[in-house]
This record gives C-alpha cells, structure tokens and sequence, in this order.
C-alpha cells in the first residue's frame, strides 16, 4: 500500500505503482476531457491515520465511513497494526509513524543522504520515538533500508510461525 499526500495521478504513472494493492493518494475531478476540475480527495498528516485503519480492517476505498468507524474485533481485521512497516520521508508521516509504533507495527524514517541536517532530523524522529529506524533514501538492494525492512518482515514471519503454538 501506499499512502501519500502526494498526487495519486502521478504516483500512478510510476514503474513501481503497480507493485501495490492500492494507493491512498490526493486525487483530482476529472471533467469530459480529462482536464482537473477539483480536488476529490486531499490526504494530509491526519487523514494518513485513518488510512492505516482502512487498510488494518480492509477497507480498499477513501468514503466508507461506515466500516471505518464500525467496531472491528482485532481478530477480524485484515492486516494486523503489527504486521505493517511505515516508510515516512517527511513531516506529514508523524503522525501515521507514531499511532503505528503505539498499536505495535513499525516505522522507518527515511531521509536524503546529501542533504545538509536531514539525518540530524531524521535522529529526532528515534529519540522522541516517532520511527521505530532511520535510514538513507536509498532502495537498493543491500541498502541500509533494505536490510531493515527485510529484517522487519523475517521478524513478522518469525512470529507468525510460532503464533499457532500459543493460546
């Protein structure tokens, strides 16, 4: 999944989009011609949280209000908080990072590698326990990311093999 506050049209138009189940994404009204209209739909800091809860009790949609504010027993949701990893690289990803640290998943704070106090920045978001990790902007394979985030998932299927053994 991709959540971002960014334009979806332009996420969309990526190589990697289609690698995700969905994208939360701002998004624009389209008239007959295919020329924007208006903004349909803006994700900002706060609306990132709900979208951790629509993807937790799979919800693949931004308007159902109905099921999104529903009780759901954490044993009927679909991706459990624990099992999701939140890659942040600004300051619209605070608060999504925070509310997934505290239900149990985890965060990474990414940052870029040349510019001058990003990591300085990035170092706050670990001691005021924003992000879980920090790490460079960089997606390549045995990257200081993708070490984390591989050991991340090895942890998550670690624990879930070992899940049917306990109560």
């Amino acid at each position: 999944y991709i959540i971002s506050s960014g334009t979806k049209e332009m996420i969309e138009g990526t190589s990697i989009a289609k690698e995700f189940k969905s994208i939360f994404a701002s998004s624009f009204k389209y008239d007959h011609e295919g020329v924007p209209e208006w903004p349909a739909l803006a994700i900002n800091y706060t609306t990132k949280t709900q979208y951790l809860f629509r993807i937790n009790k799979g919800i693949e949609n931004a308007w159902d209000n109905t099921n999104i504010n529903k009780f759901t027993p954490l044993a009927d949701r679909s991706i459990p908080f624990e099992n999701m990893i939140y890659i942040g690289d600004g300051e619209t990803d605070v608060p999504a990072m925070k509310m997934l640290n505290y239900q149990g998943g985890t965060s990474i704070g990414v940052y870029p590698p040349n510019t001058k106090g990003a990591k300085k920045k990035a170092q706050k978001l670990l001691e005021n326990d924003r992000a879980n990790y920090i790490a460079k902007a960089d997606y390549s394979e045995n990257s200081e990311i993708d070490k984390i985030v591989k050991g991340i998932l090895d942890q998550i299927s670690s624990k879930a093999s070992i899940q049917q053994y306990t109560k």
